[in-house]
């Protein structure tokens, strides 16, 4: 029996590098086309919505919102068994860009669809971060009567 590939971590060629090496930098990229000015993700060499190959890579916010999620309690996948229950999701960046992520930092029952995210890094293996959410911090500040 053949073992299974390690889907933690995800294979980068030389098109995906520049958004796995910032990915490790902290730092999360989508792509966005100049023909017709829209952002998209999965990083693709040309422009899902108008087929223009006139794309180049831009740093995102790591802003999002819950799009939608569902709770896997059961996985015998490597490695996913062993961080059952996790936050499958979609998220929506700020930019306009849905993505594909896991939820993290947040109990099953905080889970919202519109919550405010960020993004975060979850370090693997050979020095990969792959980008996960999280809950953002409260923006609300309080007023001086309230310190």
């Amino acid at each position: 029996m053949m073992p299974f590939p390690d889907a933690s971590v995800p294979e980068t060629d030389a098109f995906t590098r520049a958004y796995w090496d910032a990915a490790a930098a902290g730092r999360l990229l989508i792509r966005r086309c100049a023909a017709c000015e829209r952002a998209h993700h999965y990083p693709r060499e040309f422009c899902p919505h108008c087929w223009s190959e006139d794309v180049a890579w831009e740093r995102a916010s790591g802003r999002a919102t819950l799009y939608t999620w569902s709770v896997v309690h059961r996985n015998d996948l490597p490695p996913f068994d062993a961080r059952v229950p996790y936050a499958a999701a979609v998220v929506d960046l700020v930019e306009g860009v849905r993505m594909m992520t896991e939820v993290v930092e947040c109990e099953e029952a905080e889970l919202r669809v519109g919550m405010p995210l960020e993004v975060a890094f979850r370090r693997e293996g050979d020095g990969v971060a792959v980008p996960v959410f999280r809950p953002a911090p409260s923006r609300i500040r309080r007023s001086g009567a309230d310190r």
